[in-house]
């Protein structure tokens, strides 16, 4: 029997089985992963949760999550939920870690499985340490197989909980049997960032300082904080966003080609990226990030609310919705060149874009004035659609001999978008593979939060008296745009082709 055979047996526990993620994300996943084949018939799912359910209750909640999600449901739906069991679970309580450990050796014994365990944290991250520290105490991680732990984010608040939180999983976990979770990470075009970069011999020798003059990174939101502005008081996008999601992107971009395909190689290569991030000093804070907050405004014709009139939102909320900024990685092959990154809320559309934007020729025969001059660019679509275009120059379809951007566009989700695997379904299957690539190490998350907390110490420091400054339906506050016009560049458009003559 072959490795990966072995490997997809496994029992898959979920904390927090009643809750919004494991409904709208994980089970729509898993039956995805059973009917594509991917996981055995040797596996089983308990879900763990306060609320007093039975067996045929959770899976009725399944079977309805199926069904609401975009996943064509079929007649195994029915033999695929006959491997859930859902047990009513106190997190505080030592007996429920006991139940939970011999109802896992049943479905050990039931389905074949050979003592491979993943505990999936889809719940409260104050409870997490409390969860492992039982889960060891109870005996729940003895096991002649593996033992696998999924963590979401947040993962602390700053760099010392975020410690804290580390060290109290380590006292029951090894650092290879943790999987931090950034769903950035297994979207398809992130991960085609590696690809494009290394597979392609038409832009990796240009992918440095010689040729490129700025990156920039861009994931907005159309929607506001909607329900989840208890939560956002607490975060902000600095640490909802740039900690995890933008900072990784910006790894994956920066970092040098790795000797080999391998986890250790991979994320050694992100780490030297992080590492040679420039760190500032609180009083640099406002020369490099902005921060905005939203106000009413009008989104898909709709008149919405600013940020503090949402609900569990302080009216005097010094919360930022919205945060730019200016990044340097200070090695040899990106000196000088500068990341421009910006995320936030109630924004024009929701979009996450990459554009690499190259140097212009040192003499460019077709141009008259600088004014005409449009840089070749390459751009990644991350979401909604998933591709590259990349913008060069043609001649205009007239007399005149002048010239014209044009956009030459591939989009990868519009040829099998059916197929196109969801996030959480990939980052799943790797997990049940062991392959931690695509999860994110200790060291990246220590130094993101090392390099955030600067910024977040500073703004605490400083009320923002103009809060809300920007618009609902708008891309943020006008000073985000000036951390591009000293340098003498813009935000490339994110809503419409306006710049380019062919699409």
């Amino acid at each position: 029997m072959s490795t990966a055979e072995t490997n997809n047996k496994c029992v898959i526990v979920i904390f927090g089985a009643t809750g919004d993620l494991a409904k709208r994300k994980l089970f729509p996943s898993i039956y995805n992963l059973y009917k594509k084949g991917q996981l055995s018939d040797n596996f089983a799912v308990i879900g763990a949760a306060r609320r007093d359910w039975s067996d045929e209750t959770f899976r009725e909640n399944v079977v309805t999550s199926i069904h609401e999600s975009k996943i064509e449901a079929s007649e195994d739906v029915q033999a695929f939920v006959e491997h859930f069991r859902y047990l009513s679970f106190d997190v505080t309580n030592e007996g429920s870690y006991q139940n939970l450990h011999g109802l896992i050796n049943d479905l050990d014994k039931e389905f074949s499985i050979p003592g491979n365990r993943i505990f999936y944290m889809a719940m409260a991250p104050q409870f997490f340490g409390t969860i492992a520290s039982y889960l060891k105490s109870e005996g729940v991680t003895n096991t002649d197989g593996w033992n696998r732990l999924i963590i979401e984010k947040p993962f602390g608040h700053d760099f010392e909980s975020a410690k804290k939180l580390n060290d109290d999983l380590r006292e029951a976990f090894e650092e290879n049997e943790i999987y931090r979770i950034d769903h950035y990470l297994g979207k398809e075009m992130v991960q085609n960032i590696e690809v494009i970069r290394f597979a392609n011999a038409i832009f990796e020798p240009l992918w440095n300082n010689h040729y490129i003059s700025n990156i920039q990174i861009t994931s907005s939101e159309s929607l506001g904080v909607e329900d989840r502005g208890g939560y956002y008081e607490g975060s902000g996008a600095l640490r909802d966003m740039v900690q995890n999601h933008m900072l990784q992107m910006v790894a994956l971009l920066a970092m040098e080609p790795p000797i080999r395909l391998t986890t250790e190689e991979v994320r050694s290569e992100k780490i030297r990226a992080l590492r040679a991030l420039r760190q500032m000093n609180e009083e640099d804070v406002d020369t490099y990030f902005v921060r905005g907050q939203y106000g009413p405004g009008i989104v898909n014709e709709k008149e919405v609310n600013g940020y503090r009139e949402e609900s569990n939102v302080d009216p005097n909320s010094q919360t930022e919705t919205f945060v730019a900024g200016k990044l340097f990685i200070d090695n040899f092959r990106w000196a000088g060149v500068p990341f421009y990154i910006r995320t936030g809320k109630r924004m024009t559309e929701k979009s996450t874009k990459i554009v690499i934007q190259f140097k212009e020729l040192p003499m460019n025969l077709y141009y008259k004035s600088a004014d005409e001059m449009h840089p070749n660019l390459l751009i990644i679509h991350i979401q909604p659609d998933e591709g590259i275009s990349i913008v060069l120059n043609g001649k205009k379809r007239t007399l005149s001999g002048e010239t014209t951007p044009v956009k030459l566009d591939y989009c990868s989700s519009c040829d099998d978008a059916l197929n196109t695997p969801e996030a959480y379904e990939k980052l799943l299957n790797d997990c049940i593979l062991g392959d931690a690539t695509n999860f994110t190490h200790w060291d990246e998350v220590a130094l993101s939060w090392k390099f955030v907390d600067t910024i977040s110490n500073a703004w605490s420091k400083t009320t923002h008296t103009d809060f809300p400054n920007y618009e609902s339906g708008s891309m943020g506050p006008k000073s985000s745009d000036g951390l591009l016009s000293k340098d003498s560049f813009r935000w490339w458009p994110i809503l419409d082709d306006s710049d380019y003559s062919v699409k």
